[in-house]
């Protein structure tokens, strides 16, 4: 299988997760604008099916070090498969609850209460897990970055028209979804194997343990996404004959941005192996502030905004790249 050499490469790796990661909800936009996101989470979840299998499948299954995909299969404890597919089922539920809380609280509350937690308590649990890299310089980037990610809620909430009313169940579900989110990563990464060119018997290289959480993904998704579609946040209930009433761009646009979304797991947990998994998952999700520029250059999402917002804007940005920096340097520390 393939495995990362250097450093260095894993960085480029986890940079690109972040971009994956910040970047597969412009497949939304893109599709059908009378397509419900409970319709389109579908697509998304069959896109990181597909990417999972397709890497274990190449990637995964040539090269001589480590072991092949249905090799590794076949010599893992049901254990550690479990571990991994209940890494998926976990992020699921985050990942739905993060949505409801968005369309209950809206993003100036769901973005840095959800997210902020995800990222300051995933490094740490991530860290104590399998300590690697600086801690103070790790731990120092993840409060920058986590700075910029409540500057960016500041610059969203004063560019709204403060219309959306702030609950206490949005900000519950904000917290519950933080939560879960800072867990996944750890569930999937205590599957695997500590060294992936020598993997332990009856652990799991990092391409059997995207699978098998995908696979938790899809299986979830039958209980979490059907009450979705049944009681869902906004509108009125959607059905399966809605989603088979999709055309071939509509369905095509979804599993695009599961595919996307899955390129960037796979890149996070394969650089694992010589960034280390705080840093790896750290890094990833800084994701929240590349959507951030999706929003502002492309989108367009902050149409003249004010002297105030345009500040908050730069600011952000600058404690964004310092904070990236500072977790890039705990790794080579």
């Amino acid at each position: 299988m393939y495995i990362v050499p250097t450093y260095q490469i894993a960085v480029i790796f986890t940079i690109i997760t972040m971009l994956c990661w910040g970047s597969w909800a412009n497949t939304q936009k893109l599709a059908s604008k009378n397509w419900r996101f409970e319709l389109f989470y579908w697509d998304y979840v069959i896109g990181i099916v597909i990417l999972s299998l397709l890497f274990a499948f190449t990637l995964g299954s040539n090269g001589e070090a480590g072991r092949s995909f249905l090799m590794d299969v076949q010599q893992a404890d049901s254990s550690n498969l479990l571990k991994a597919l209940l890494g998926g089922v976990i992020f699921n539920l985050a990942n739905i609850l993060l949505v409801a809380a968005i369309a209950i609280a809206g993003m100036s509350v769901a973005f840095p209460v959800g997210i902020g937690i995800a990222l300051i308590l995933g490094v740490v649990v991530n860290y104590l897990g399998a300590p690697q890299g600086d801690p103070a310089l790790l731990f120092g980037g993840v409060f920058l970055v986590g700075v910029a990610i409540v500057l960016d809620a500041m610059a969203y909430k004063n560019h709204s028209d403060g219309s959306k009313k702030v609950t206490s169940k949005g900000i519950l579900l904000s917290i519950i979804a933080g939560i879960l989110m800072s867990l996944f990563y750890r569930f999937v990464a205590d599957s695997m194997a500590g060294d992936f060119v020598n993997p332990e018997t009856g652990k799991l290289t990092p391409y059997t343990a995207v699978v098998f959480f995908s696979i938790g993904i899809l299986i979830s998704n039958f209980l979490f996404n059907t009450i979705l579609m049944k009681k869902p946040i906004e509108g009125a209930p959607v059905s399966y004959k809605d989603y088979f009433s999709g055309n071939l761009k509509t369905h095509s646009t979804g599993i695009l941005g599961g595919i996307i979304w899955c390129v960037g797991m796979s890149l996070s947990i394969i650089a694992a192996g010589k960034a280390g998994y705080a840093i790896s998952y750290g890094l990833g999700q800084g994701a929240t502030l590349v959507g951030a520029l999706w929003g502002v250059f492309i989108w367009k999402e902050f149409k003249n905004p004010t002297k105030k917002t345009t500040g908050l804007l730069s600011l952000m940005f600058l404690f964004f790249l310092l904070g990236l920096g500072l977790i890039i340097k705990a790794g080579e520390a």
